[in-house]
């Protein structure tokens, strides 16, 4: 079957392609989904970029949402007409350590939508059944979109953090991941937050969004007004693609603070030995979320408690979208529309 798709540009430049590609027939285990959405997210620009490796051809995208049109005989968990999605964790082995103890996505023969299998930037997708989480039928699918994966991703993420009702967890980059870890953050784990970012029309969504505190990273003393104000912070979520944010985070955690680093930017943090030990400082990264994960938060989504800010493109316009996330113009996500 052909559809239109788009892939990583063959040389390797940082855009897609958008061309007709054809796609093989299901294999056992799998379905066939039909797409209705697909977001753009950082990850995407990494994959078109080659920064994890040059994949020329790839189909990008791991947040879609679509539903079932053929299912493999051998399939029972699926059946035609069911609404799913297609992560960045695709698919794990199954059987080793990670995959039989909770921690799924550290499996090391993971397969990732939209860089080592093809993914959901396109009119139909293969997916693996036993992969493909269902979308509660209450959840705005565009919403639900967001939601599988940068909503995951900081649901997961403040769990690695250990956020307890009323402490105080720093959100560092209030984009499309920030000001969905804001709203867990306030509205699931009823914590307080302070949002940093530099760019103001992000800080008036923060607010919007639930932030207590509000701070611009260009000012030069971040870490010493998060301490003066809150007293440091219990731990601090690392969303934006800038390595001197995480070094600067750390001298606003408190004693037995967290860091979790979640963005991925190219380069080293710095940590300093001292503190590090005599404030029990701990730093830890949070990859994605796992099915479980995935389906609690499809269901907070589906209750209110989160709504991703969200608008709608073509698929025509993805290296534009590209270049509005390079620019940083982008409050939430842009998401490709493929129902009309």
């Amino acid at each position: 079957m052909i559809v239109k798709a788009a892939v990583v540009r063959d040389p390797v430049d940082g855009y897609v392609d958008i061309k007709d590609v054809t796609l093989r027939p299901i294999k056992n285990g799998e379905a066939l989904v039909k797409m209705e959405y697909c977001g753009l997210c950082h990850t995407d620009l990494h994959v078109a970029a080659g920064d994890f490796g040059k994949v020329p051809g790839r189909i990008i995208g791991h947040e879609g949402v679509g539903r079932v049109i053929q299912v493999a005989d051998d399939v029972d968990n699926l059946k035609i007409g069911d609404r799913v999605s297609i992560a960045w964790f695709f698919k794990g082995c199954g059987h080793c350590e990670y995959c039989t103890t909770g921690r799924e996505t550290l499996c090391r023969n993971v397969q990732n939508a939209g860089f080592t299998v093809d993914g959901a930037m396109a009119e139909e997708c293969i997916v693996d059944a036993n992969y493909a989480v269902k979308v509660p039928e209450g959840l705005d699918p565009v919403e639900a979109t967001s939601l599988t994966c940068a909503g995951v991703t900081m649901y997961k993420a403040l769990k690695v953090g250990e956020t307890r009702p009323g402490q105080w967890v720093e959100v560092v980059g209030a984009g499309g991941l920030g000001n969905l870890a804001i709203q867990f953050a306030h509205n699931v784990f009823g914590a307080h937050v302070v949002a940093v970012d530099g760019n103001e029309d992000k800080l008036a969504a923060a607010k919007a969004n639930g932030a207590d505190l509000l701070i611009n990273r260009h000012d030069s003393d971040v870490a010493e007004q998060i301490q003066s104000k809150v007293g440091g912070v219990h731990n601090a979520q690392i969303t934006a693609v800038n390595a001197d944010a995480f070094t600067t985070s750390v001298n606003a955690l408190r004693p037995d603070g967290r860091l979790v680093a979640v963005a991925l930017p190219q380069g080293d943090m710095a940590l300093n030995i001292a503190k590090t030990v005599l404030d029990g400082i701990q730093v830890a990264g949070s990859l994605v979320g796992t099915r479980q994960d995935l389906a609690e938060t499809f269901s907070f989504g589906a209750d209110h408690k989160v709504k991703p800010i969200v608008q709608t493109r073509r698929l025509d316009e993805v290296n534009d979208i590209i270049d509005e996330m390079k620019a940083n113009k982008i409050v939430g996500r842009m998401v490709v529309d493929f129902t009309k």
